[in-house]
C-alpha cells in the first residue's frame, strides 16, 4: 500500500515535528528547515571568509580542488559532435551550419539596455556589502587591518550641546554564507569556499578536511541562527535528521553526525539516505529515484521501502553543468554579448546562468529562441544589461543524454592519493594512532586517548558498488532498474521512475526521459513501457519533505543517536540494531551503546 493513503501527513506532522530539524546537504545548495514547514529553506552551500591584509585582493577568490578549467581539443571535439547528434534528434541546423549562415542575423538581435533601466531590473544581482557597522567616539577609534574606513555623522546641533562627533566604522564581515557570498565583488578580500563539491567533501591538497570541516559547521550554525531562530544555547532541545546523499561514504557520514552532535549540539540526531527519503516525500513504497542535483545525477531503486544498494548509479554532471553549456551555446552561436562571463571564476556569473537556464531552457523539437536580459558583472562596476538573443536554448539540457557535450570534468575528484594520509575518507586506515588534534578538547572524548578508535571496529563496507560512469542518463536508468534482475519488478520500476531535484522542473524533460529510456532498454528485455510519475511535492524539496515524514515516524526509535552516546562512545557495530529502513546506507549497521 501506498504511503500516501496510509498515513495522514498532517496528522503526523505534530507537537514532536516543532523541534526537528531536517538537514539535507547536496553539493551546491542545503536545504534546512523544522519538519512542520511547508518547505525548506534552499541556500547555496558556500561560504566566503575574509583573507588577510583588508586592504589587498585575495590571490584566489575561489578556492576549489579544481585542476583544469579548461576544455582540451579532444573535449572541445567531443562536444561538437554531441551537438550535431542533439541537432539531428531536434531537428535543428547543425553547429556550423548555424553559425555560418546565421550569424550577422543573430548579432543584430541584440540589444544593449541602458545603465538607466537597470536599477528596474529584478533579475539582477546585487554585489553583496561586506561591511557590518558599529559606531564609536572619534577619540577612540584606531585603524585596524579590518577595518575599512570612518566616517564622522555630525549633529548639527552638537556644538551647542557640548557633545562629542562619532565616527561610523565600517568594519568587514568575518565571513560571510550563501547567496550573499556568491554576490561578493573579486575586487573584496575575501575567498568563496564550497565544502561539497560533486557529492562528496571537497577536500583537497589546497582546501584540508579540518577546512571543510568548519565551514560546514559554519554555515549550518548560520542558517540555524539567521533563517530558524535557533540560537546554541537552545539546541539542546533539538534533535537533527540528515538526509545524506548516495555519493557519501561512510567515513562523510560519520563527520556529519559529528558536526550535527558535537559542534552544533543537538541533542540527537539519525541518518536517512536520501533516495530512500525521496520515495517517502511522494508518497510511495517502490520507485526509481532520479535525483538530477546541480553536480551530480543519483539514481536507485527503492523496493517496498528499502533501497537496492546494486542499483545505485552516480553520474558526474547536473544542472550546473548545463547552465555551463548554455554558455558555450551562446557563445559558439555568437549571440552572447561582448561581456566577461566566466562561471567558474565569478560565483555572481552562475548565478546569473542557472536563472536564464530555468527561466528559457526546455526541450522541444524545433529551434528554441527567446529574447532575454543578459547581465555584466565586472569587478568593483555596477551591473550592466544587455538585451540578447538566446538561441539553441533545447540543446544544452540535451547534454543530459550525452554528458561529452556539458564537459562536466571542469571540476574532477580529487586525486586517490590525498586520500592516503591522516585525513582519509575512504580507506579504512583508523586504526592507526594519531595524534590527537589540538583543537579537539579532551573532555569531548572521556576514556579516549584518541578519538579515532572509536572506529576501530567499523568496518569499511568493500562490497558496496559505487558506479560512476560516463554514460547518459537514459543508459544510466535502464542499467540501473535492469540490474534488480527480476522481471516483475523491473516492469514495476520502469513504470515509477520519479524524477527529483531542480533539473526535474525543465520544461519537456519528462518526455525526454521517457522516449529515451525505452529506446535505451535493450531488445531482448520484455519490456515495452515506461512512465515517469508526477511529482506531488516540488521535485528540488522532494528528499526533505521525506525526510521530515521519516523523521516523524521513527521519532525516539533505536536508530536515534543521542548527544551524550555519541561523545562518548561513538558508533559500534551491534547485531540487533541497524537502519531497518534503508538497506542501502552505509551507516546501516550503526548504532550507539550506553556506556
Amino acid at each position: 500500500m501506498d504511503y500516501s493513503k496510509s498515513v495522514i501527513p498532517a496528522h503526523l506532522l505534530g507537537d514532536q515535528s516543532a523541534n526537528l530539524v531536517i538537514i539535507n546537504p547536496g553539493s551546491a545548495n542545503v536545504r534546512i528547515g523544522l519538519a512542520q514547514q511547508d518547505a525548506p529553506f534552499n541556500i547555496p552551500h558556500c561560504i566566503a571568509r575574509r583573507t588577510a591584509g583588508a586592504n589587498q585582493p585575495p590571490r584566489k577568490n575561489v578556492q576549489d580542488q579544481m585542476l583544469n578549467s579548461q576544455v582540451t581539443t579532444a573535449q572541445h571535439v567531443e562536444r561538437e559532435k554531441a551537438y550535431d547528434v542533439i541537432a539531428s534528434l531536434l531537428k535543428i541546423p547543425f553547429i556550423d551550419d548555424e553559425v555560418a549562415n546565421n550569424s550577422h542575423q543573430r548579432k543584430m538581435g541584440r540589444v544593449d539596455v541602458s545603465s538607466q533601466q537597470n536599477s528596474k531590473d529584478e533579475s539582477v544581482f546585487p554585489w553583496t556589502d561586506v561591511f557590518q557597522k558599529s559606531s564609536s567616539p572619534s577619540l577612540a577609534v584606531e585603524s585596524s587591518s579590518h577595518m575599512h574606513e570612518t566616517s564622522e555623522s555630525p549633529n548639527p546641533q552638537e556644538g551647542s550641546s557640548g557633545e562629542k562627533p562619532v565616527k561610523i566604522v565600517s568594519e568587514y564581515k568575518e565571513y560571510i554564507c550563501g547567496e550573499e557570498a556568491m554576490r561578493i565583488s573579486p575586487t573584496e578580500p575575501y575567498c568563496l569556499r564550497r565544502p561539497i563539491r560533486r557529492g562528496h567533501l571537497n577536500i583537497s591538497q589546497h582546501y584540508s578536511m579540518q577546512q571543510v570541516l568548519e565551514d560546514l559547521h559554519a554555515i549550518w550554525d548560520w542558517i540555524l541562527i539567521e533563517k530558524l531562530h535557533i540560537p546554541r544555547s537552545k539546541r539542546n532541545t533539538y534533535s537533527a535528521l540528515i538526509v545524506v546523499p548516495e555519493t557519501f561514504d561512510n567515513r562523510e557520514i560519520k563527520e556529519l553526525l559529528s558536526i550535527v552532535l558535537r559542534d552544533l549540539r543537538f541533542s540527537s540526531a539519525v541518518v536517512h539516505q536520501e533516495g530512500l527519503a525521496a520515495v517517502f516525500g511522494n508518497g510511495l513504497s517502490t520507485a526509481c529515484i532520479v535525483n538530477i542535483g546541480a553536480q551530480v545525477t543519483s539514481i536507485i531503486c527503492v523496493e517496498d521501502g528499502v533501497a537496492l544498494p546494486h542499483t545505485q548509479m552516480s553520474l558526474r554532471f547536473g544542472g550546473e553543468d548545463v547552465s555551463r553549456c548554455l554558455l558555450w551555446t551562446q557563445r559558439h552561436h555568437q549571440t552572447w554579448p561582448p561581456i566577461r562571463t566566466d562561471a567558474l571564476a565569478k560565483p555572481i556569473d552562475l548565478l546569473m546562468l542557472n536563472r536564464l537556464k530555468e527561466s528559457y531552457c526546455q526541450i522541444y523539437e524545433g529551434e528554441v529562441e527567446a529574447v532575454g536580459v543578459v547581465h555584466s558583472y565586472e569587478d568593483g562596476m555596477p551591473s550592466g544589461s544587455h538585451k540578447t538573443r538566446l538561441t539553441a536554448l533545447n540543446v544544452a539540457p540535451m547534454g543530459l543524454f550525452y554528458p561529452t557535450l556539458l564537459v562536466p570534468d571542469v571540476y574532477p575528484p580529487p586525486p586517490r592519493t590525498w586520500f592516503k594520509d591522516y585525513e582519509d575518507m575512504l580507506e579504512d586506515t583508523w586504526h592507526v594512532d594519531f595524534p590527537r588534534r589540538p583543537d579537539v578538547s579532551e573532555g569531548l572524548y572521556p576514556g579516549i586517548s584518541n578519538p579515532l578508535q572509536m572506529w576501530d571496529n567499523y568496518p569499511y563496507m568493500s562490497i558496496q558498488v559505487k558506479k560512476e560512469d560516463n554514460i547518459g542518463l537514459a543508459e544510466a536508468i535502464s542499467k540501473s532498474i535492469l540490474a534488480t534482475g527480476r522481471i516483475d519488478l523491473q516492469r514495476k520500476l520502469f513504470c515509477s521512475m520519479q524524477l527529483i531535484g531542480g533539473v526535474a522542473l525543465t520544461p519537456g524533460l519528462i518526455s525526454a526521459v521517457e522516449e529515451r529510456v525505452l529506446h535505451a532498454i535493450p531488445s531482448n528485455e520484455a519490456i515495452d513501457t515506461v512512465e515517469v510519475l508526477q511529482s506531488r511535492t516540488n521535485p528540488p524539496f522532494v528528499a526533505w519533505r521525506g525526510g521530515a515524514l521519516l523523521g516523524v515516524i521513527d521519532y525516539g526509535q533505536e536508530a536515534w543517536i543521542h548527544r551524550e552516546d555519541w561523545i562518548r562512545n561513538g558508533i559500534h557495530i551491534a547485531s540487533g540494531r541497524k537502519y531497518k529502513d534503508s538497506y542501502y546506507l552505509q551507516a546501516q549497521p550503526m548504532c550507539y551503546i550506553n556506556s
